[in-house]
């Protein structure tokens, strides 16, 4: 297993939707593999193959929750049902997002608090995850990353704008920039 460099936000394959996962054989489990590591070294909760520059529809995921017990999981040609959107204001450390791929940035993203994810594992075999809280926005912001968009695609004003604004003053949005989790001094 190796820890992989994790694309910043600008790469194109971050922008567009990903292709489907045709083949379950040993590349695909060593990928996944690599991209557990990759997402425990930075750390994360979450890692999409188009963060580590793959065209794949294909991420994993993994959060301890307040009772102890462990989520973890790969989510190839997912499908993802949520629940309604909510209405209410959104709350500066409730809602709170990061992103390994606008790595350092933290801002309120609106979700739902309720998903649905169908999936294939590494093997190819199908199964569902019914989601409530944490674990459906985690789900989120992994699929909204096979259909090209990043969290801060999502922010409402006045976060969106700070974040545009500071993804323009750090030099990101052009493609060819990367950091890998325990080399690059980067705060995720």
């Amino acid at each position: 297993m190796s820890i992989l460099p994790i694309v910043i936000t600008g790469e194109p394959v971050l922008h567009r939707i990903a292709a489907p996962v045709t083949e379950f054989n040993d590349e695909l489990r060593v990928l996944v593999a690599d991209m557990f590591e990759t997402m425990d070294a930075a750390p994360g909760v979450g890692l999409a193959a188009p963060q580590v520059g793959r065209d794949l529809r294909l991420f994993v995921y993994g959060w301890t929750d307040e009772q102890g017990v462990e989520h973890r999981g790969v989510a190839a040609n997912p499908t993802l049902w949520i629940a309604s959107l909510p209405i209410a204001d959104l709350d500066d450390d409730e809602d709170a997002e990061g992103c390994l791929s606008a790595p350092g940035l933290r801002f309120p993203t609106r979700r739902s608090q309720r998903a649905v994810l169908q999936a294939q594992d590494q093997h190819g075999t199908a199964y569902e995850v019914r989601a409530e809280g944490w674990l459906a926005r985690i789900f989120q912001h992994e699929y909204d990353h096979l259909d090209g968009v990043l969290y801060v695609d999502r922010l409402e004003d006045p976060h969106a704008y700070a974040a545009h604004k500071i993804i323009k003053k750090r030099k990101w949005g052009k493609p060819g920039l990367a950091w890998t989790p325990g080399v690059d001094d980067i705060d995720a």
